[in-house]
């Protein structure tokens, strides 16, 4: 399956730790579906590192394009919250979500790991990053425990379109970044075996990428929009 369309829409965040139950039944049984059913949005990951302090929780939503992730329907969704979603909403915390533009993805199938790598890029790089993605790509496929690899170059100005769904968390105060390596694998011990190699790879391809924020996740649950048409 790997993460098909041009576009994602990554999420990282906690949760009250009295909550996280309902959240993980809320995440799976109404808004990943929920989520899925828009127009537009193809693939569905959550993530999870239960031996995290800080961003837990993970999820990375493929779309047809950038666009998806401001269109009238999606928007629709977030400004009418559902009962449930007003019962979790206010239990997330440091939360930081950016649409992204993939720009070049290397593999095939679906990894039981995921290693999310934010990365700042030097000024004026972006047209250097959109000519080199698919090289980085390649290199980081070869890295042992490597399955599938993704790059994309963050659009903050898609998905910082203030809604219902964003007054009821507390404020998003995350630092944001410029770029981010998706890296999916058999595992997650393996992944993290190979993150030095991972970020040797990043620091030496000439694509004034710098500075990686790296979490490695478990896959936690994977939805698809063919799940949701097959389910009527």
């Amino acid at each position: 399956m790997t993460l098909p369309g041009k576009a994602f829409l990554a999420l990282w965040h906690d949760i009250e730790p009295a909550s996280q139950t309902e959240y993980m039944e809320w995440h799976t049984r109404e808004h990943m579906p929920e989520r899925l059913s828009i127009p537009g949005f193809l693939v569905g990951k959550r993530l999870i590192g239960h031996e995290r302090e800080r961003y837990r929780y993970g999820t990375v939503y493929t779309g047809e394009n950038v666009d998806v992730f401001r269109s009238p329907a999606y928007l629709e969704r977030l400004n009418n919250p559902t009962e449930w979603s007003g019962r979790v909403q206010p239990t997330f915390r440091n939360f930081l979500r950016v649409a992204c533009n993939r720009l070049a993805s290397a593999g095939t199938g679906d990894g039981g790991a995921m290693a999310t790598i934010r990365l700042t890029m030097a000024e004026g790089d972006h047209a250097a990053l959109e000519a080199g993605a698919q090289g980085l790509c390649d290199a980081l496929l070869k890295v042992t425990g490597a399955a599938c690899t993704h790059v994309g170059a963050a659009r903050s100005e898609v998905s910082d379109i203030r809604t219902r769904e964003t007054d009821m968390r507390p404020g998003m105060t995350e630092k944001g970044f410029d770029a981010l390596v998706l890296i999916e694998g058999s595992g997650k011990p393996e992944l993290e075996a190979s993150l030095p190699e991972f970020h040797d790879v990043i620091a030496h391809c000439g694509l004034g990428l710098s500075d990686p924020q790296t979490i490695v996740y478990n896959l936690a649950y994977t939805l698809t929009a063919a799940d949701m048409a097959a389910a009527g």
